[in-house]
């Protein structure tokens, strides 16, 4: 599914308070879906597009927090806001560790959602941009050979030719050849190119989510 506009999702039991909210950002020019049950967006497809979530935190059946671990399980790049009617500091604190980027007390002035949404959609945006740039580069990676990814991982801990050649048992022209060709590849200006790209690629295996949207 692919949305042109950045969706700003809203999901609160609260009828009179959703349609609010709708109509605030609605008239701010944001695109909004709203929802009055958990259930209901959950089952709302990802959205190809920016996108952060509204989310009132004390709901039946499914509360806010448990919304909030759904997402994250499902490793989706969502910037999560949540609200409450109540002063209530450790449910604020458990949202706020699993990574929501804001946490707003009923009543709120409007100018206080408006900039936690536009903080949200840019926090997505970024994490969708960081994506793309790596499945570039993890498809440029795929390109090279067993023995190229071999130097490359070398190259990136700092070794010189000579010594990656003793390392692989191969002549140091050889090792120059494959160097030359995985920079050319990976579209590498530098060795510092090649480290900060061996390093993206480590991070990414290391935690497969979609992009890191907490602070």
């Amino acid at each position: 599914m692919s949305e042109a506009h950045p969706i700003v999702f809203v999901v609160d039991d609260d009828e009179s308070l959703r349609r609010g909210l709708e109509r605030l950002l609605r008239v701010s020019g944001h695109e909004v879906r709203s929802f009055p049950s958990a259930a209901g967006f959950l089952d709302y497809p990802d959205p190809d597009c920016p996108c952060c979530l509204v989310l009132d935190i004390r709901m039946p059946h499914l509360n806010g927090l448990d919304v909030q671990q759904a997402v994250n399980a499902a490793a989706r790049a969502l910037p999560v806001i949540l609200m409450t009617g109540f002063s209530d500091m450790e449910t604020c604190i458990l949202g706020m560790k699993a990574g929501a980027v804001d946490f707003l007390l009923k009543p709120f002035e409007d100018d206080q959602l408006l900039g936690a949404v536009s903080k949200a959609l840019s926090r997505s945006q970024q994490a969708r941009e960081q994506r793309a740039e790596y499945l570039s580069l993890r498809q440029r990676f795929d390109l090279l050979t067993p023995r190229e990814r071999q130097v490359f991982e070398l190259v990136s801990q700092g070794l010189l030719n000579k010594q990656i050649a003793g390392r692989l048992g191969t002549r140091e022209g050889t090792v120059k050849l494959h160097r030359a060709n995985l920079v050319r590849k990976l579209q590498a200006n530098s060795v510092s190119d090649l480290v900060r790209m061996a390093d993206r690629l480590q991070q990414e295996t290391a935690s497969p989510r979609y992009a890191q949207i907490s602070a």
